[in-house]
């Protein structure tokens, strides 16, 4: 079964849902608003010029959940969806994902952003797996820390790998799509690298390695 691949903040979506988790949480007063927002800001304008620490990135991410209880999250992942993720939906992007369901591909998506706030993207989206960094829970509440690789920049490749051998599909005829220059070596990996709103740098490289450029803006 050929494997379409996507990326999730500012691919398949027009914004980034984990900057704008953060932003929610912010705008709710769940969170030191002051601080948290130039926080927040600063992790942005680093994964946006490809500096981000993934590691320090997520023990900021992350630190919030421990402060609720599982229940308390879902009811606020909920209004998250509705108030933030909604808005970033895009109808090419969901016919996209609808061109490679009937093909017959399987969907998978692989995001930087943690599989709390991913991982009901995901199934609203219709992917058949997610990879995602993956929140240590302990006694049903988040700790802060991760469990293994984060799927980032090369983490995508090891955690796509990883996957491959657990679950025996094969990256022939694959397809991956992304907007950012920190996918390179994913993009390199695939059959059909395509770039998508790029970032300029992964634009300028696209135009010359000859890589499909698309753009699922509405």
């Amino acid at each position: 079964m050929t494997l379409a691949i996507f990326d999730l903040d500012g691919t398949l979506l027009s914004g980034d849902s984990d900057y704008n988790w953060g932003q929610f949480l912010v705008e709710k007063g769940l969170v030191d608003t002051q601080t948290y927002q130039a926080a927040n800001d600063k992790f942005f304008a680093q994964y946006q010029s490809g500096t981000l620490d993934i590691h320090e990135y997520l023990a900021f991410s992350l630190a919030p959940l421990t402060q609720f209880s599982s229940t308390e999250l879902t009811k606020l992942h909920k209004t998250f969806m509705a108030e933030k993720v909604q808005p970033m939906m895009q109808e090419k992007a969901t016919d996209l994902i609808k061109h490679h369901k009937n093909q017959g591909h399987y969907l998978l998506m692989i995001t930087a952003t943690n599989q709390f706030v991913t991982g009901p993207i995901g199934d609203a989206l219709g992917m058949d797996h997610i990879i995602a960094p993956v929140p240590e829970v302990v006694e049903d509440r988040y700790t802060g820390k991760i469990v293994g690789v984060p799927s980032f920049h090369e983490g995508k490749v090891i955690r796509l790998n990883q996957w491959l051998k657990e679950t025996g599909y094969s990256m022939e005829g694959s397809y991956f799509y992304s907007d950012s220059r920190n996918d390179l070596p994913l993009l390199e990996l695939v059959t059909h690298p395509i770039a998508v709103d790029a970032d300029e740098t992964l634009a300028e490289i696209a135009k010359e390695r000859g890589w499909q450029h698309i753009s699922l803006r509405n």
